[in-house]
């Protein structure tokens, strides 16, 4: 196709969901002499501006039908859109037939994404499902050299500010338009599979078309760019939060807020988490929020500093009060109450999310790059079988001690390989993680507890291949310990939970965190 480096726009196509921005466009388009063609309540809309438009149903001589799923998906619109205005052959067919060139298709999309978001039942979710639109986007995109195509209003300024300086547009604008018409189509049908496959975490084909959310400030280190992407289907998580207050938020905070929110939702008792670079500096349950706060902080005050807070309830005002008492960059809560608001938002940069309605057992993929590809997984989020858990040592367990191993478990579940943690009374009180030596990963959660290993339960994500660990933890004073077992040499290590009198608890299941 042979390019016209700019192109008269005679007729306009408007067919919008999302009709901000539309009469003011119909109005200043028609004072450039163009004319309109529009469905249903998008020339309703118009018209209503005191805009004169040409109906689809009266351009093709045929009513919209089938409650209005058929209204564009006719010859007299797609032929107008698709016809090569540089093929004499092209246009001669089209004056033949008596169809007039659209130059100009400005449509948006039914709201598919945010239908799925709401909860809305399958029939109406499948409503949302678009046909047309796409339909004449793709038409339009792929013949724009002769067409113009725009799919969001914020471009509605660009075309108009080109029209009235040039008469048309230029081949420049029309190619970008283009290329974003076909991306919104791609994110669009990738939303519609990934609602089909929402049951399936390996589909034999992943797509992965995300919008852009944002443009971050830059990426882990100033010097890497970074942006935040939506991926299709999803429902809840920290990238659709509603951030209620504070400064834009960093590439590392999402990433830390995402393992503070994860952790937080994964513990059924009312739960304070906060996180340091990922990893949990503090967790405590409590009766009450405030005082899960108070004892999550009590876990490692100096870590805290400038770390995430979540909490898996909604915050009230008391415990807002106490985590406003230091240097704080996010807080995460389901909701938070008129009180809570006032104290946080009183800081000026610290970020406050309100997180949507989340499953922390919900089947969902994670994805992680690699060289040359993608790593795709299930999330470890599959619940807890504890009616499996086997006390393989002489020594047992009560209810109490149970309790705290299951906390220490759910901790060591969210922190870095080799990973060890240390919980006493429901409250995290020392952690080891990201040794490369399992055995380091005690000795170093033992350190950072000060003197309240005494009397603590560990838990380990990945089983103990020596005796040392438990060793190590025993000569701290643990009175038990939960880890995954199957080592070879599990016999040797159980005989020296035994020998120091701690008790032991195998899981079957390891939570390796890379």
């Amino acid at each position: 196709m042979t390019t016209l480096p700019t192109t008269p726009v005679t007729r306009a196509l408007i067919s919008c969901y999302d009709k901000s921005g539309v009469a003011e466009l119909a109005t200043r388009l028609v004072g450039h002499g163009v004319e309109l063609v529009s469905t249903g309540s998008t020339a309703k809309a118009i018209r209503d501006a005191g805009v004169d438009v040409l109906e689809v149903a009266d351009l093709t001589g045929f009513p919209e039908c089938l409650d209005g799923r058929v209204k564009t998906l006719h010859p007299r619109v797609h032929a107008g859109i698709l016809a090569d205005r540089t093929d004499p052959a092209h246009v001669a067919e089209l004056d033949e037939m008596g169809i007039t060139a659209i130059d100009l298709v400005v449509v948006n999309l039914y709201p598919f994404e945010d239908t799925v978001r709401s909860g809305a039942c399958d029939a109406d979710v499948i409503e949302m499902i678009d046909i047309g639109g796409p339909t004449l986007l793709r038409a339009a995109a792929k013949n724009h050299g002769s067409v113009g195509v725009v799919v969001d209003p914020a471009d509605y300024d660009q075309v108009l500010a080109e029209l009235a300086a040039d008469g048309g547009l230029g081949e420049g604008l029309r190619r970008r338009l283009a290329a974003k018409a076909f991306q919104h189509t791609a994110a669009y049908d990738a939303g519609v599979s990934a609602w089909f496959q929402r049951d399936e975490v390996l589909p034999a084909q992943l797509t992965l078309a995300a919008p852009r959310r944002s443009a971050l400030r830059y990426g882990e280190n100033p010097h890497q760019a970074a942006a935040v992407y939506d991926l299709p289907g999803a429902t809840d998580g920290v990238a659709i939060a509603e951030q209620l207050h504070g400064k834009e938020l960093s590439y590392n905070n999402l990433i830390d807020a995402d393992a503070a929110w994860e952790l937080a939702i994964d513990v059924p008792a009312p739960c304070v988490a906060i996180i340091k670079h990922t990893n949990p500096a503090g967790l405590a349950i409590g009766a009450a929020l405030e005082d899960a706060y108070v004892r999550a902080l009590e876990g490692d005050p100096v870590s805290a500093f400038g770390g995430i807070v979540a909490a898996n309830r909604p915050l009230d005002a008391a415990t807002a009060a106490r985590i406003a008492e230091i240097f704080t960059e996010v807080v995460i809560a389901p909701g938070f109450d008129e009180g809570a608001l006032e104290v946080l938002t009183a800081r000026k940069n610290l970020r406050v999310l309100r997180m949507p309605h989340a499953d922390p057992t919900r089947p969902r993929r994670q994805v992680r790059t690699i060289g040359g590809g993608i790593l795709v997984q299930e999330a470890d989020v599959a619940p807890e079988e504890y009616d499996d858990w086997r006390v393989v040592t002489s020594h047992g367990v009560d209810d109490a001690l149970l309790d705290d191993l299951r906390l220490a478990w759910t901790a060591c579940k969210h922190t870095k390989s080799n990973a060890i943690t240390l919980v006493a009374d429901g409250q995290l009180v020392g952690v080891g993680a990201g040794q490369m030596s399992r055995v380091d990963s005690v000795r170093l959660a033992v350190e950072r507890s000060g003197e309240r290993h005494t009397g603590a339960v560990l838990a380990s994500d990945a089983f103990f291949p020596f005796r040392d660990g438990p060793d190590a933890a025993a000569a701290a004073g643990v009175r038990a310990i939960v880890q995954p077992g199957g080592s070879v040499r599990d016999d040797e290590v159980i005989a020296a939970a035994d020998e120091h009198g701690v008790a032991m608890v195998f899981t079957g299941r390891r939570h390796f965190r890379h």
